[in-house]
Formats: structure tokens, C-alpha cells, sequence
């Protein structure tokens, strides 16, 4: 049907609006309470965070399980925090698996610091995380005023750590992992979905593969599975890095960017590219330089190439933008809430580039190749959502509607009907193939589905079944 299969690494679901009790991964039981429910000492600190610009440490708390506690970025308060909670709900909602996000206010003496504990910087220099450790980090995030702090919380997951994943090749260790990674639709795809976003770090160093044996007690025990998971998109919403001109080439280059430097040196630096133009909203700076004004989802770059992402297809790509197509503009504006934003303003910022962004995406990627989807089959009747007509990519009076069936070598042109939900639904025209196997190749009937738009049409293929009904067996979206 042109599309992901549930599996260790991806799971169909129903997108819609969050959760309100608990987003994204995060059920109730995992949310974690207020200060006033909090007994003094009750956060054991068992461990710092070695690694990563990111200051934070690890709590242990009873009935819950342990969680990494992090820190907003320092000068920017709530960005990263909401980043990360809103970053995470949106992946999860795809159907990625990721880790339970959510923004915990903390009191300093909720926590008891376990003594004796030390963490490692990304240059390998070890250090104590003691009292003084641990009150900078506390100084360093989101101030709440009487002693309280704003800072992200990320449920340990669950099973045996294997480590991070890569984007290309497969686990030499896992039977199950049979599909080169840089091949995996869900992975290519998930470009489209990065550059929605602004997640600028999608990289194997944010992802995580776990053992999850069947044996709960014993997580090093045989048999069970490999579960791959999507990490950390705090850098979203517009993370900024140290040098001020990388961080406005955030989103248009690599890092290293060969073709780029060629093309500079070529010129002599005369040719103005999006950086060029890219800078601070008053009184948003926290944002840095994410916007929608030069957003272009053809051309966005993570910071690393990535090989998956540099394999992606049209149809991978489209295939995601008819996931982003799901959210509606409620649903968009009930996931950037969960960042809890002091300002409105702040989440009304963040809603409207999303909004502006979402609509160059599905504009590019919903008019090449037929936006329909979501294809059922029931008592005779084939429906199909048309994405790119449920969020007005054009206007309303381009979509008409035109099925032409094909069965015996003879076309017949049958009646389609849309709802208010841009669900298209028809009823094809019987075959008579007489009796014979439902395999035999004179059930097959071809559906070609028009919307009226420049968007190419969509092939339904079915096995007419007779009083039955049709059987659709796959699509063929045509370049």
C-alpha cells in the first residue's frame, strides 16, 4: 500500500491531537508529581550526565524508575525543555518510539545526591559530580522563583542498552535486522519530518537500540527483541551552537560543506544564500534562527550527512508529508502547549512557523505524486484520504475527481464522492470474471484515481471477488 510496516522500529497509529494527562511515550503512571507531593531527599542523584552540551544528572525516585534530568540552555529559558517534550510527542505520534519527555519543576532539597559520583566530558576529562556539581546545574536552567526550576525529564528506557543505531548497514547481532537502514523508508523519510521541526542533530549519536527480552527480571536473557528509538530533539525550535555563523547556516549546510565552499570560492562569496538573511526575532531570541521565511524542504540539511536521509525518495518523502499532512492546526497548537510557555506569545511564535512550515512541505511534496492514502476497502466501496485537499494545499474547487476502472482490457469511468474530510469513496463496476481463483489474474481490476490537481494519479489495483467485493491488493503511485 506504499507504506511502513509496524515493526521494531515503527508503529502505524492514528495521529492526533496529544494526550492530555501524559505526552508523547509517557503514560500516566510515568509522569512525574509536583514539589508539594515531593518528600525532602525523595530524588536520589545516582548519576551525572557524562556527555553532550547539555548540563544534567540522573534521579532514581521510588515507584517511578529513573529519569535524566536536564537543563534548559542557559540564557534561553523554556526552548530546550519544550523542544524536547514537543519535539518527542510529534515523533511519537508518527509512530517512532522514543523516550517518555516531559518539563518537571524541582526544589533543591526534593533531591539527595548520591555520594562519590563522577562524569566525563566530551574531551574524556573526569571530574567529581558533587554538591557543587550539582547546584550548578540547578543554577544553570530555567528559574521559577522560590527555589524552584524549570528542567526536561527523559524516562530511562526500558531493557538492556545496546547503544546507538547507525543510518546505514545492519546489526551484525541481530537476526530480526535484515533491511540495510539507509534503506529503510521510516529512517529516509524521517527527513521531511527533521526538517519540519528544525532538528538539525538527527544523527545515530541521538538514537538508541534496546534488548528487550521477553524475561522482564532478566534483561540480558534469551529470547526477546531489538527495539530501535529516536533520542533527544532538544535541538529543535532553534538550538543554537557556539559560533554565531554556523548556527545561521543551521538548517541550509553540513557542517563541512564541500559543495558549498566550492560554490563560495567559485563567486568569490557574491551569491546570497539563506544564512545571509537569517536573524533574531525581537523579543525571540531564545528561537535563534529558527523560521519559516527562507524554509525550503527540498533543500534543508541536518547538520551531518546522513546516509539514510541522503537515499530518500520522492515517495519516501511524500510518504512522510502524508503523515504531517494528519495534524490539523488544532492539533499542531495542543502539541506546541506542551511546552508550558510562560508567554503566549512564545507559543504562539513557535505555532505559526510550524503552520507556515508544514504548508511548504505538503505544497512540495503533495503535487508531484498522488496525495491520496489512508485506502480501505469495505463491503464493495474503496476510500481513500486526499491529504493535500484536507489541508487546502490548493484551493478547494481544483480537487475534481475522475476514477477510471480498467478490468478485462475495458475502461469504465466510475462515480466518486468527497466528504468534509477529504475522504474520496467509489464503487467499482463488477467484472464477471466468472468461476475461477480468486489469484487468477482475470480478478484484477486497476482503479486510476484523478483529483484534478498537477498531482499525478494514483493506480488501485483490486481482485474483483464478486458478491464479495473488491480486494485491494496494492497501489502504484506514477511519476
Amino acid at each position: 500500500m506504499d507504506e511502513v510496516p509496524d515493526s521494531a522500529w515503527f508503529t502505524n497509529k492514528k495521529i492526533t491531537g496529544p494526550e492530555d494527562k501524559a505526552p508523547g511515550a509517557c503514560d500516566e503512571n510515568d509522569m512525574l508529581p509536583a514539589p508539594d507531593d515531593v518528600k525532602p531527599g525523595e530524588w536520589v542523584v545516582d548519576h551525572g550526565k557524562d556527555n553532550g552540551s547539555t548540563l544534567g544528572f540522573r534521579v532514581n525516585i521510588k515507584g517511578k524508575g529513573k529519569y535524566m534530568l536536564k537543563a534548559d540552555d542557559k540564557g534561553k529559558p523554556e526552548r530546550a525543555t519544550a523542544a524536547s517534550v514537543i519535539g518527542a510527542s510529534l515523533y511519537d505520534a508518527i509512530g517512532f518510539n522514543t523516550s517518555c519527555e516531559q518539563i518537571v519543576t524541582v526544589r533543591r532539597d526534593m533531591l539527595t545526591l548520591k555520594p562519590g559520583l563522577v562524569v566525563v566530558e566530551n574531551s574524556g576529562i573526569t571530574h567529581p559530580f558533587d554538591e557543587a556539581a550539582l547546584d550548578n546545574v540547578l543554577k544553570s536552567t530555567t528559574q521559577l522563583g522560590n527555589g524552584l526550576v524549570r528542567m526536561q525529564a527523559s524516562k530511562w528506557l526500558p531493557g538492556y542498552t545496546l547503544g546507538p543505531f547507525r543510518y546505514i548497514h545492519t546489526r551484525d547481532d541481530d537476526p530480526n535486522d535484515v533491511i540495510d537502514h539507509a534503506n529503510r523508508r521510516e529512517l529516509r523519510g524521517s527527513r521531511v519530518l527533521a526538517a519540519w521541526l528544525g532538528h538539525w542533530d538527527a544523527r545515530e549519536q541521538n538514537s538508541m537500540d534496546v534488548w528487550l527480552a521477553v524475561d522482564k527480571d532478566k534483561k540480558k536473557s534469551s529470547p526477546g527483541f531489538v527495539k530501535h528509538y529516536i533520542l533527544d530533539t532538544s535541538d529543535t525550535l532553534g538550538e543554537e551552537v557556539t559560533l554565531d555563523d554556523m548556527s545561521r547556516r543551521m538548517g541550509y549546510a553540513y557542517e563541512f560543506d564541500v559543495k558549498d565552499i566550492g560554490k563560495a570560492l567559485l563567486l568569490f562569496g557574491a551569491d546570497e544564500q539563506p544564512w545571509d538573511r537569517a536573524h533574531h526575532v525581537k523579543g525571540e531570541e531564545k528561537f535563534g534562527y529558527f523560521s519559516a521565511a527562507d524554509f525550503d524542504p527540498e533543500r534543508w540539511r541536518p547538520f551531518y550527512p546522513n546516509p539514510a536521509f541522503l537515499r530518500a525518495t520522492e515517495r519516501d518523502n511524500a510518504w512522510m508529508a502524508r503523515k504531517i499532512a494528519a495534524f490539523s492546526p488544532e492539533d499542531v497548537r495542543k502539541y506546541v502547549e506542551l511546552g508550558k510557555w510562560a508567554k503566549p506569545s512564545d507559543a504562539e511564535y513557535v505555532y505559526n512557523i510550524l503552520m507556515e512550515r508544514q504548508r511548504r512541505i505538503l505544497r512540495r511534496y503533495l503535487t508531484k505524486l498522488s496525495p491520496l492514502g489512508d485506502i480501505t476497502s469495505d463491503q464493495g466501496q474503496i476510500c481513500a484520504t486526499d491529504f493535500a485537499r484536507l489541508r487546502e494545499v490548493v484551493p478547494l474547487d481544483r480537487y475534481k475527481y475522475t476514477v477510471i476502472e480498467r478490468g478485462y482490457g475495458v475502461d469504465t469511468e466510475v462515480r466518486a464522492t468527497v466528504d468534509d474530510h477529504s475522504r474520496v469513496c467509489f464503487i467499482p463496476q463488477p467484472t464477471n470474471p466468472g468461476n475461477v481463483a480468486d489469484s487468477d489474474h482475470r480478478r484484477r481490476v486497476d482503479l486510476t484515481v484523478f483529483n484534478g490537481t498537477s498531482a499525478k494519479p494514483l493506480v488501485i489495483h483490486a481482485n474483483d471477488l464478486g458478491a464479495r467485493g473488491m480486494k485491494v491488493v496494492g497501489v502504484t503511485r506514477t511519476h
